[in-house]
């Protein structure tokens, strides 16, 4: 939630066409991400926790490895900066390239260190550990954009800008964003030493062989996940048609788009969260006899909650337009609620990987998510061209359905969880109904307008409630 008050700030001080930088720069960023850790992350859950005596080794040998080989790939990228920056059309700005391969390069290595934080339940020291990242990255995008900027004018205090001009480059726009990312992370070297200073620079082949065939479908996994996630974004720049949005370019539409998508936070964070949590929780409660009651009940309120987020932002875009700075990115917001539905459907599919993570048909992932990403492949370029960002927004939401689908009904086979599934799907159909019917109202005034909208979502909350109050959690497991 922190990081996203960068929005309003990035929207307000930055045009569509800069802020659309931003945004394609990042949607290639997830798919680096994915292949610097090569599914070794959940790897590590899945041996780590099958003998606590192979803990250790599990644990140097893979932060060993994604060491070498994320010295090797940003080395590459290093390397190979002037004809990336020219594929891209960004001539001469191969420093991009350079910040975003060490970015990659530090967000690997601490990967497995904040895994094991999270297996060993250090809820705190991983929190801590983000907070300071994020809370860093804020500050300095404040420090550079804004404080170096206005010092620099002799807007603010002219008496520094001597020892601004050290540090402070006025050429820099958008690069500010990418460097501050880049100190921030450097930051969590530090904050991650005590994990880090564990590691023993040493490989066990015998160990790291079968992580990496289990961890080899998750990376064409995230990778297919990556690409039903931030095709769209990238696509943008190249498959609209100029007369589709007069006075506009491809690039403005993009960080239009960027912009309006990270209204969907709210439902993202719930997502995020949950996937922090699930995991280790999946793995450790896999010999349980009464598992797949528990993941059934895990399932049900992850969309019941998930309902709640759905309407209450759908019905205040309204309000929560004004989050995005400048009027012209204001405009896409009709999109939102069509990406929370899809990130709500996404937070479904992943409650559903658990039968193929437990039974080690991680393969299976593989392929389902390879489905959808042929599905947001195809159909974004058959729908951008007509209905641009709306129709990507449409694919995301198909793409996640199919998938979801899928899941279902090969966990069925596999690992069969008794799913509250006719409850779920109607929470879901009930909530887009009541949604729809709420965004076609007109009221006069903004102050009625969002009285009435709080009296639906306590409504909402009243009606679950009187629903679900005898099934409510009375312990924890």
């Amino acid at each position: 939630m922190l990081n996203y008050l960068l929005v309003p700030y990035y929207t307000t001080v930055f045009a569509t066409e800069e802020y659309g930088v931003v945004t394609e720069l990042y949607g290639y960023a997830a798919f680096f991400n994915v292949i610097y850790t090569y599914g070794l992350e959940t790897a590590y859950f899945r041996f780590a926790t099958a003998g606590k005596e192979n803990e250790g080794n599990v644990y140097n040998s893979a932060v060993t490895s994604i060491i070498i080989t994320s010295l090797v790939l940003s080395s590459l990228l290093v390397l190979l900066a002037t004809p990336i920056t020219r594929l891209l059309d960004y001539h001469g700005m191969e420093h991009f390239v350079h910040w975003l391969a060490a970015i990659f390069a530090i967000d690997a290595v601490v990967a497995i260190p904040f895994a094991k934080l999270r297996l060993e339940n250090k809820a705190k020291q991983f929190a801590m550990a983000r907070l300071v990242n994020i809370s860093a990255n804020i500050g300095l995008n404040l420090f550079f954009i804004t404080f170096c900027g206005a010092v620099y004018k002799e807007e603010w205090l002219p008496f520094l800008k001597p020892y601004v001009e050290l540090i402070y480059n006025p050429s820099f726009g958008v690069e500010y964003v990418f460097l501050s990312n880049l100190i921030a992370n450097a930051l969590l070297i530090i904050l991650l030493w005590k994990p880090l200073s564990k590691v023993r620079i040493k490989v066990d082949w015998h160990l790291l062989k079968p992580m990496l065939t289990y961890g080899y479908p998750i990376l064409f996994t995230g990778l297919a996940y990556a690409t039903n996630e931030m095709l769209s974004r990238i696509a943008l720049k190249y498959w609209i048609p100029e007369e589709l949005y007069p006075g506009y370019d491809n690039l403005q539409i993009v960080g239009v788009f960027g912009a309006v998508y990270k209204l969907s936070i709210f439902m993202t964070l719930a997502v995020q969260a949950f996937r922090y949590a699930a995991e280790p929780f999946f793995f450790s409660q896999a010999a349980n006899k009464n598992s797949p009651e528990l993941f059934s009940k895990i399932m049900h309120w992850f969309i019941v909650f998930g309902c709640f987020a759905l309407l209450s932002v759908s019905i205040n875009l309204d309000i929560l337009q004004y989050l995005l700075g400048r009027p012209d990115y204001r405009w896409g917001v009709n999109v939102v609620p069509i990406l929370l539905l899809a990130n709500l459907l996404f937070g479904i599919y992943y409650n559903l990987s658990v039968w193929y993570k437990l039974t080690d048909r991680t393969y299976y992932g593989t392929w389902i998510t390879i489905a959808g990403a042929l599905i947001t492949i195809i159909l974004n370029y058959l729908f951008i061209p007509l209905y641009g960002f709306y129709g990507s927004a449409v694919v995301t939401l198909i793409a996640y359905g199919v998938m979801t689908m899928i899941s279902y009904f090969l966990g069925r086979k596999y690992y069969p969880i008794p799913y509250a599934t006719v409850k779920g799907m109607t929470y879901i159909l009930a909530t887009c109904i009541i949604t729809y019917l709420v965004m076609l109202i007109d009221f006069e005034t903004q102050v009625l307008a969002t009285a009435f909208h709080i009296g639906i979502m306590l409504a909402f909350g009243f009606v679950v409630f009187q629903l679900e109050k005898d099934n409510l959690p009375t312990k924890t497991v």
